[in-house]
């Protein structure tokens, strides 16, 4: 595996890249937050650059490049496979009634023998990330393993958009299928909160919508947890995320907010909510944060003298809490992993990982990591 990482920005453009190289290059992972990258004449600017390789991505709340976060840029992270071979398919979430659906078509249209990873990258707004996971948990076999994430919009939350070998596109969700005999992959998915306050029941909700908790209105019941931080919502809630669980004997999952119903006195979270099952507010602070994204690289470690590829999933509340300390948890990743990893990566509305309730789970508010090598 070789790799190059370049930069976009709007006052420089392009910085400078391997040509002799560009042509041979398999796989473009390009992560970004500025509204050109929209553009049908950037997206051609990149393809000149690297011609014949399988371009996919996704907009961003912080692009990641090793140690460092960018954001209003486009990083570029460019792979040639030695041994191994890539694919890309993607689907309009609009085309489909549920979100289940679009993984079990993605899934299988990936199948074959060689698979060993699925990188999911989906619109980070207009889909249920719980239903998309549970798809693609039910079609793959076991020994490929899923990882992913829903893009980002900085904290505006307004529009996400995907890559998928075409001009960014809103409402997308892309899979990159890694093949090869020799190909593996490892990862890690860690969080670093804590719970704080009463548990408290689900009473009313559908999907990842939440209308009431212990019979009171959800959007009531929050707003007098989060105190000051109430009028500033959604946006807030990023600092404040819950955990749900089915009973007192499962493990839980975080959950961020994503909107506000002011009317309807509702919560939009990035996962279901299930109806009966009990869920807790949660807080951190920013040594645990940082421990925890350590803990995901030590699980996505391996024995690898070449390069290989990492890709960082982390939510954007991690970043709103970290704040001027954020790439301290990408330097305790580089540290870990060492330098032969190849880290990118963004800060997202949602990280997809094999940790949780079945072999695919969204999840906020964690590190997921995976490392690709050959």
């Amino acid at each position: 595996m070789r790799s190059e990482q370049i930069r976009w920005n709007e006052q420089h453009g392009w910085s400078e890249y391997n040509k002799a190289e560009a042509e041979n290059r398999h796989l473009v992972l390009v992560f970004f937050d500025h509204p050109h990258c929209h553009s049908v004449e950037w997206f051609e600017e990149l393809r000149k650059i690297y011609p014949n390789a399988i371009i996919t991505g996704a907009s961003s709340s912080g692009s990641i490049s090793d140690t460092l976060i960018h954001d209003q840029d486009a990083i570029v992270t460019a792979i040639t496979f030695d041994r191994s071979r890539v694919r890309c398919v993607a689907e309009k979430v609009t085309e489909y009634l549920d979100a289940q659906t679009i993984g079990l078509t993605l899934g299988r249209a990936l199948m074959d023998k060689s698979l060993r990873h699925v990188l999911i990258l989906s619109d980070g707004l207009t889909i249920n990330g719980s239903e998309l996971a549970r798809g693609f948990s039910d079609i793959l076999p076991e020994g490929v393993t899923i990882t992913g994430g829903l893009a980002g919009d900085g904290t505006r939350f307004e529009t996400t958009y995907v890559i998928a070998q075409a001009p960014a596109q809103t409402g997308m969700v892309a899979a990159i299928g890694f093949y090869g005999e020799t190909l593996h992959a490892k990862s890690g998915c860690f969080a670093g909160w804590e719970e704080f306050g009463s548990e408290r029941i689900i009473t009313r909700s559908e999907a990842n919508v939440l209308y009431s908790i212990d019979d009171k209105p959800a959007l009531e019941l929050y707003k007098s947890y989060l105190g000051e931080f109430a009028s500033d919502l959604p946006g807030s809630g990023l600092r404040f995320p819950m955990s749900v669980r089915k009973d007192a004997y499962s493990t839980p999952l975080i959950r961020t907010l994503l909107a506000v119903d002011e009317a309807a006195n509702t919560l939009t979270f990035a996962g279901d909510v299930p109806q009966g099952y009990l869920c807790r507010l949660l807080k951190t602070n920013m040594d645990l944060l940082i421990e925890h994204a350590g803990l995901a690289a030590e699980a996505s470690k391996m024995s690898q003298d070449d390069e290989f590829l990492v890709v960082a999933v982390s939510c954007v509340g991690r970043r709103l809490v970290l704040g001027q300390l954020c790439e301290e948890e990408l330097e305790i990743i580089r540290e870990t992993l060492g330098d032969k990893a190849i880290i990118t990566g963004f800060y997202s509305y949602g990280e997809l990982s094999e940790k949780g309730e079945s072999r695919c789970t969204l999840h906020n508010q964690t590190m997921t990591l995976v490392s690709i090598y050959e």
